[in-house]
């Protein structure tokens, strides 16, 4: 074995993508210590994006003062790779949950600062912005983020204001002729990985808001102010944005990306495999490993194993997938789409409350036994 390519998501409340590579790593060299191995740590968007493609291609962390999600100064960053030319922004990283802590109110808070990373951003000359939706404490429609560009939002008297997810309502007309002209020409791409509309039973503030500290009746206050930003950018920009898959992620903040700044959705594996030239990179691999908490039907929708498995499979290399967990329904399908063998890591029946403690432990014994048959199969 010459070369392998290590591409997993994170186990979810256990283990990092990154963990989970330095794992890969240490037991592929312990049983063969010449093999070259490529590791890709993984983020879906949010928390952690940003930190992911500057491993996987080295780059700058740029560190800018910017506008928490209540308009207070915070530091905030952002990365530079490809040689300065393209910017990974993670929306959480100035408009995240955490960043609220016991403040919980998406009808108030802003996505302004993340408007104000990509304006940093288009300063220092990038060709292309990848914004990560994901983790938001926001229901703005990404009009903060719109507003710190140079986008006008007036209301029914002609006054401008910045709008939040409590005056979305309050919006009577958009005015797009500020908006920065260093954003031109700038390619924008929104990582991605959910399909929910701006609004309705399925949108943003029904599905995400009360997650982000909204009760019922705000819910359903702060849908009504999601359908009247979309009817105005309808009507000043003729977008119909109301069922774009997607629209609604990230407190609408899909939808404001694709209004706001021509960004077009993607999902988040099909942009970093894209970014971290992947195809390139598995073309003389011996094996990829991917992985993830759990595989089942969610998987098989786009998530990382399968963005990976079908990239893999046109150049017919095998893939080994690490889970914590699989259902059995969804396995057949997953070999059909790309995956040769599938690896679980809980070595006792043992509920994921005690299991979860032992995940590291029970991860670098799996994958020394998968070694350890490789090299047993390839003495044979």
């Amino acid at each position: 074995m010459k070369k392998i390519v290590c591409i997993p998501d994170s186990f979810k409340g256990t283990l990092s993508s990154q963990k989970i590579c330095d794992i890969l790593e240490d037991k592929a060299k312990k049983h063969f210590p010449e093999v070259e191995v490529v590791s890709i740590p993984v983020a879906d968007g949010g928390e952690g994006s940003v930190d992911a493609f500057l491993t996987a291609l080295g780059g700058d962390r740029i560190t800018v003062t910017v506008k928490n999600p209540y308009f207070e100064d915070m530091t905030s960053f952002y990365g530079l790779i490809d040689n300065g030319q393209t910017a990974v922004i993670e929306m959480a990283a100035a408009a995240g949950l955490p960043l609220v802590e016991d403040r919980k109110d998406p009808s108030k808070t802003t996505t302004y600062g993340v408007g104000q990373l990509i304006l940093d951003a288009a300063k220092r000359g990038v060709k292309k912005i990848i914004v990560g939706l994901g983790g938001s404490s926001t229901n703005d429609g990404g009009c903060g983020a719109a507003a710190a560009v140079g986008v006008r939002f007036l209301d029914q008297v002609g006054c401008e204001f910045v709008p939040t997810g409590g005056t979305l309502k309050d919006i009577d007309a958009i005015d797009f002729s500020g908006r920065s002209k260093l954003l031109e020409g700038i390619e924008f791409v929104t990582m991605c990985d959910i399909d929910n509309p701006m609004y309705g039973k399925t949108g943003a503030s029904y599905i995400f808001g009360p997650q982000k500290g909204a009760n019922k009746e705000m819910v359903e206050f702060l849908d009504q102010g999601m359908i009247n930003l979309c009817e105005v950018i309808k009507k000043d920009k003729g977008m119909d944005l109301s069922e774009v898959p997607g629209g609604g992620a990230a407190g609408a903040m899909g939808a404001g990306m694709i209004a706001f700044f021509d960004s077009r959705l993607q999902m988040g594996i099909e942009t970093v495999l894209d970014t971290v030239g992947f195809d390139k990179i598995i073309s003389d691999a011996d094996m990829i490993f991917t992985g993830e908490g759990k595989l089942d039907s969610q998987s098989l929708r786009g998530k990382v194993v399968i963005g990976v498995a079908k990239r893999a499979q046109k150049q017919s290399v095998p893939v080994t997938v690490i889970v914590g967990g699989a259902a059995d329904a969804d396995i057949d399908e997953a070999y059909d789409m790309g995956i040769s063998s599938v690896f679980t890591i809980n070595r006792l029946p043992e509920d994921f409350s005690v299991s979860r403690y032992n995940s590291e432990a029970n991860l670098g014994y799996t994958v020394d036994n998968i070694f350890r048959l490789i090299k047993s199969a390839a003495r044979a």
